[in-house]
């Protein structure tokens, strides 16, 4: 499958589901409410489980909603032209979600008191997601060259750009009391913790027993057994469900099982030189 992707500022968009018009009103036109909550990420770094995680916090852990509506409809994708039809029916706080890079993101968020949070994952476990994911995605170029595909992701010949450019741009924003940054790493090593701290950032006071809720059902085996969360409803011909499903593994650190030791060794070198200058260390560096 070949897909001719388009550039918008620099950015690879699919056509399809993403048009000019629609990018251009996400970033010039969009407003943005101030008790908005964005849900934003490069691809394949935690969405919907953020997604989940943020649904929950809404409804005080009762998962009703998030076993009655689809995920894309709850909190719809804000830069693209379905999504922007469906935010009108969102209820206030509206969470909505974006990977949008942070040159194209909304004006009227940085005047406003709405909240981005912003997840982050090893590169490396990244790439081997969206390895996968390509193959099932009809947004996707996909390849079964392994060693291609790093080079284009490198090269950010990908849907969305680079990584690397995604994560500094967004960085930017990193003093901000209404950015929150976290990883995917964070949210497998301390899911409990990482809620509790995701509410304070909201200032959404919940119980422990409403807390215990928001975890239980946004573990990942609770999301993919959730007809409204795992993407089991979207069409054949956007998704290939017969060679695979949204939700693959769910882990960290997968990256080992399929890099070679020069592929590893390649990446932590263009790894080195593209984040060279920028002053932080991140949490799959300790």
């Amino acid at each position: 499958m070949s897909i001719e992707y388009f550039l918008y500022k620099g950015v690879n968009f699919a056509p399809g589901i993403h048009f000019e018009e629609n990018l251009n009103f996400a970033e010039n036109e969009f407003q943005v409410l101030d008790d908005d909550v964005f849900n934003v990420t490069y691809p394949k770094s935690g969405t919907n489980w953020m997604l989940e995680i943020l649904n929950l916090i809404k409804c005080q852990g009762d998962p009703t909603w998030c076993n009655s509506v689809p995920n894309w409809e709850r909190s719809p994708w804000y830069e693209t032209r379905d999504g922007q039809s469906q935010i009108k029916d969102v209820l206030s706080p509206r969470v909505l979600c974006s990977h949008l890079p942070f040159h194209i993101f909304s004006k009227s968020f940085f005047t406003s008191k709405a909240k981005i949070i912003y997840t982050m994952r090893n590169p490396k476990d990244v790439f081997v997601s969206l390895f996968y994911f390509a193959k099932i995605l009809s947004l996707y170029n996909n390849t079964e060259n392994f060693q291609l595909f790093l080079e284009n992701f490198l090269q950010g010949d990908v849907l969305y750009g680079t990584w690397f450019d995604h994560v500094k741009g967004w960085m930017q924003m990193k003093d901000n009391r209404n950015v929150f940054f976290i990883t995917y790493e964070e949210l497998q090593q301390d899911l409990r913790g990482s809620v509790v701290k995701i509410c304070e950032f909201l200032g959404k006071e919940l119980d422990d027993a409403a807390i215990d809720l928001v975890v239980k059902h946004s573990s990942f085996q609770s999301m993919k057994e959730n007809k409204m969360s795992n993407y089991s409803l979207l069409p054949q011909e956007m998704l290939n469900h017969k060679k695979g499903s949204w939700f693959r593994k769910g882990i960290s650190g997968d990256w080992k099982n399929h890099f070679t030791v020069a592929q590893s060794e390649y990446f932590d070198r263009v790894y080195q030189e593209k984040m060279k200058d920028l002053n932080m260390k991140f949490f799959w560096e300790k």
